[in-house]
């Protein structure tokens, strides 16, 4: 399984707070720009919308929810946020993507910036995903393509479940449902790679480069509960004090997050206790491989060696040795090497050498 990293170094301290840079690498050309305006009764969606035309919220009759794929045209961010009243350091924030994952309050809105994974049996890649949210509003920004909100335009479109009778805090509970639901498919995907390492009962020599995998996996578990933790921060503040962005009666739906988050973390501790002992294991099957190894050689080492001994007194040639005149003597000699073969052989199986 391959991993995606697709982080630039930035120093922040030396850049210009008005100039906004995107760290990461561009996916999208160009942004793509999605609205939609829903009540209980309507529901209009508009797609590929310029950046000069972005509507503002001003129907407290509606409530909105921007859209934004793609972050590597950000002067286009920025024209957008400036819009929308959101500060130059939340703007900074939405671009790089080295930023960790954090949610803080403004007066006229929340932020919160996360980061998600893409699963896939092949490659498993990095995606991070902001959000700002106020009292009617949410805009949300997606730093590649990899969309994980389908079922919810749908469900706004059809008027499924609660989302059209609810305000954008719903909206944004269901779409930290979805990625969190993307990192226990990710978990389950290293979950079952660590279950196919049998070094056990596997007659061929594991390779060094099932290390290279395991700690790889080992690395990625971690990048996973290094950033759950901040959404089930989130999620904890959220019940511990009021929020005026998130109504008391939907507090429940954060609690439910803060629980995924606790099952997640929970999941991650156990892969990685399974990743340590398939680490251990490895070494042991090594060593112990080793030592059936070390056991053949020394056992053959020792058979040859009384043989070695019988071969060098006859090989020494004196002429008053009385065997190299006896017509039995070479036989004699080959039994005696047989007789002790046979004998060493016995005793070893008896002591379970081999």
């Amino acid at each position: 399984m391959k991993y995606f990293k697709n982080y630039q170094l930035l120093n922040r301290k030396k850049n210009d707070p008005g100039r906004f840079v995107f760290t990461g690498t561009r996916t999208v050309d160009g942004l793509d720009i999605q609205l939609f305006k829903y009540n209980k009764d309507d529901c209009k969606d508009t797609y590929n919308i310029p950046v000069s035309e972005v509507e503002t919220f001003d129907d407290n009759k509606f409530n909105y929810w921007l859209n934004i794929h793609g972050l590597s045209d950000p002067d286009s961010i920025a024209s957008i946020c400036r819009k929308y009243g959101i500060h130059n350091l939340v703007i900074q924030d939405i671009l790089d993507v080295n930023q960790r994952p954090k949610f803080q309050e403004f007066d006229d809105f929340n932020f919160l910036t996360l980061k998600t994974t893409v699963p896939s049996d092949f490659e498993m890649t990095t995606e991070q995903i902001s959000f700002v949210f106020g009292n009617n509003f949410l805009i949300s920004f997606q730093e590649r393509k990899a969309d994980h909100f389908d079922h919810l335009r749908f469900r706004l479109r059809e008027n499924k479940g609660v989302l059209r009778e609810t305000g954008p805090d719903v909206l944004l509970y269901t779409m930290l449902e979805s990625l969190l639901d993307n990192y226990f498919k990710t978990l389950e995907i290293i979950d079952d790679d660590v279950e196919k390492l049998n070094f056990v009962n596997s007659g061929s020599e594991p390779s060094p480069s099932v290390l290279e995998d395991i700690e790889n996996n080992r690395k990625f578990v971690h990048f996973v509960k290094k950033n759950i933790l901040p959404i089930k921060e989130f999620a904890v503040n959220i019940e511990r004090e009021e929020n005026k962005y998130i109504e008391n009666r939907h507090i429940k739906y954060f609690l439910e997050i803060k629980d995924l988050c606790l099952t997640l973390m929970d999941r991650c501790d156990s892969i990685l206790s399974s990743l340590e002992s398939s680490i251990n294991l490895f070494f042991s099957v090594q060593g112990h491989r080793m030592n059936q190894v070390m056991k053949t050689l020394t056992i053959v080492a020792t058979v040859f060696i009384p043989l070695t001994f019988i071969a060098g007194i006859y090989g020494m040639n004196f002429s008053n040795m009385p065997e190299l005149q006896w017509k039995y003597g070479y036989p004699a000699v080959w039994l005696v090497i047989i007789i002790a073969l046979f004998i060493m052989i016995v005793y070893f199986k008896r002591k379970k050498w081999f």
